[in-house]
């Protein structure tokens, strides 16, 4: 791949990992509107692992205090750390059993642009009805076992290109009451285990494959996703600290509509 083309989908990457629009979906887009080689799964999943770093890299103060937590274990009641830790871990077992599968048995199958379009769509109407009709009265710390494994479920829903895993646990995080920016910093530690286990598979891959041209090009796109992905989080964050989730409701509403009159006309 050009040097171009890999910058481009750490550019789409990077910005659109965490917000709630489908990273996936746009990079489904990119070869459909440029005529470029679909890029293929392995390098989404670069492009993704280089966000996971500027994730972490943002959200590292809960990712300290989580390592303290397993440092000093006891009761998890009061070890605010560990109870984070099991909690994502119970919200990323829907995903982990059916994305196993998903994985391998439709692999490429659903990256289409009417998929993309009507997900697009649809998804952004839900989450535009949970964060303008519920009531906010949750933060991190108020945390279920039984609120963890629903937006868990709701998670599952990422597989769909254009549904949006951000988008997908933040809908749901919203619907449970959580306020804007907590809903958007559950979501993003959700990532963490999910683009490992997706990088991990396709590194898996990649060793099969033997394909060093593909190992490259990954590391370069994944570090220039890196760069944007933090970029976009900060931008992100404070906006949600002032502001709702409706501009991003609207872009999706326009590129679902814009992607279903191209698919259909």
């Amino acid at each position: 791949m050009t040097l171009i083309q890999l910058a481009v989908i750490a550019l789409v990457q990077g910005i659109t990992e965490f917000l709630p629009i489908s990273s996936s979906g746009h990079l489904v887009l990119i070869p459909i509107l440029t005529g470029w080689q679909d890029q293929g799964l392995v390098i989404d999943v670069a492009v993704h692992v280089g966000t996971l770093g500027a994730v972490m890299t943002y959200l590292w103060r809960d990712i300290w205090m989580m390592i303290t937590g397993l440092l000093k274990p006891g009761n998890i009641r009061r070890n605010p750390g560990l109870r984070l830790i099991a909690q994502i871990i119970v919200a990323t077992i829907p995903l982990a059993l059916v994305g196993a599968v998903v994985y391998k048995y439709l692999g490429d199958s659903l990256r289409s642009a009417e998929v993309v379009g009507w997900a697009t769509l649809g998804f952004g109407v839900l989450l535009y009805l949970a964060d303008r009709f519920t009531v906010t009265i949750n933060r991190i710390e108020h945390m279920t076992w039984g609120r963890a494994f629903t937006i868990g479920i709701a998670q599952i829903f990422a597989l769909i290109p254009g549904a949006s895993r951000a988008g997908t646990t933040i809908t749901m995080a919203r619907f449970l009451g959580f306020e804007r920016t907590e809903a958007a910093r559950f979501s993003m530690l959700l990532s963490i285990p999910a683009i490992l286990a997706a990088g991990s598979a396709a590194t898996l891959d990649l060793i099969e494959s033997e394909a060093q041209n593909v190992l490259s090009d990954s590391i370069v796109a994944g570090a220039m996703a890196f760069v944007t992905a933090f970029a976009a989080v900060i931008l992100m964050m404070g906006w949600l600290k002032r502001a709702s989730f409706t501009p991003f409701v609207v872009y999706r509403l326009f590129l679902g509509v814009a992607i279903l009159i191209w698919v259909y006309y």
